[in-house]
């Protein structure tokens, strides 16, 4: 049994590290911008719009706070006029997802929920609760930052799927998107998700993956895109089967997608590189490593 306790202790003084302490002062900067009675909208651009402008003094101490921190890998966000067009976007994988899932009511969780974006969306699910798990000082700064003024009741967990098992809830429902080909123990991960369930509980996981009907997986010698820590590419069977040792049943393909550039690209919102740098430029269907470029498969599954 971890010591959840003492862990986050230890993980809140994240926030006070040399290199992210400006960015929480970001937070401080615009607390003085008023949030009564915003209109908020949770849809493709998760709003906060007033119904007046802010001044130019405000909006631009907004717009300076908000690029203190860079990179938004997910959106996008619009808070009082101010448009924060991420790298990812997006809606365009929780539109794709919204039509297999019903929230309401239901104790949910989002591991790897980076700033919180898919978050802020279910609350027009209106869940019993929304708990968000991400070990990232700048993923929870960012989401502190768009929660001034959404002002949902979201807690964000400075904690991994590690820690799932031991945390003090249990869940009716877990979403994983973007995380799981990260874990060097992909079965252990999934199986730590089955622990955190309540009894038929339900997860949607994804994973890169790779076509072929065989039970196998590709291991990236080193880096696959350009990104470092990716242990495990699977096939769809492959997949399937890490699910089933894992202990889940009802095993449901609900979509694969090729990633493009109208979903990932690069905005002066992010970094100066992303997709279309990660791709073979004369060969688009590989990465610069050579393997083939990425696509992603969505599984939804129940606690047997």
């Amino acid at each position: 049994m971890q010591n959840l306790k003492k862990i986050r202790i230890e993980r809140n003084k994240w926030l006070e590290w040399k290199n992210i302490k400006p960015m929480r002062d970001a937070i401080e900067n615009i607390k003085h911008i008023k949030t009564d009675n915003l209109d908020i909208k949770l849809d493709d651009w998760v709003s906060a719009l007033g119904k007046e402008r802010l001044s130019n003094d405000d909006f631009r101490i907004l717009e300076e706070s908000a690029k203190a921190l860079i990179p938004w890998r997910k959106g996008p966000f619009n808070l009082c006029g101010l448009k924060i067009d991420s790298e990812w976007q997006s809606n365009l994988k929780y539109n794709m997802l919204r039509p297999h899932f019903n929230l309401k009511n239901k104790l949910v969780a989002d591991v790897g929920c980076n700033n919180g974006y898919y978050m802020f969306r279910m609350l027009e699910d209106k869940p019993k609760s929304l708990v968000g798990f991400d070990p990232s000082a700048i993923f929870k700064t960012q989401f502190d930052f768009v929660n001034h003024f959404i002002k949902s009741d979201i807690k964000y967990e400075l904690l991994g799927v590690e820690h799932l098992e031991y945390y003090e809830t249990k869940f009716d429902f877990i979403f994983m998107l973007g995380v799981l080909y990260h874990r060097a123990d992909p079965i252990g991960s999934l199986k730590s998700l089955n622990r955190a369930l309540n009894k038929d509980g339900e997860i949607i996981v994804d994973s890169f993956m790779i076509d072929g009907d065989d039970e196998v997986c590709l291991v990236p010698h080193d880096r696959y895109a350009m990104i470092p820590n990716i242990y495990f590419i699977p096939t769809v069977n492959c997949f399937k089967n890490w699910l089933n040792r894992a202990g889940f049943k009802d095993i449901e393909v609900l979509e694969i997608t090729t990633t493009d550039d109208k979903e990932q690209r690069v905005t002066p919102w992010t970094f100066g590189k992303s997709l279309d740098d990660f791709r073979d430029p004369k060969d688009p269907t590989k990465t610069i490593e050579g393997y083939p470029s990425p696509k992603r498969v969505y599984l939804k599954a129940k606690k047997k």
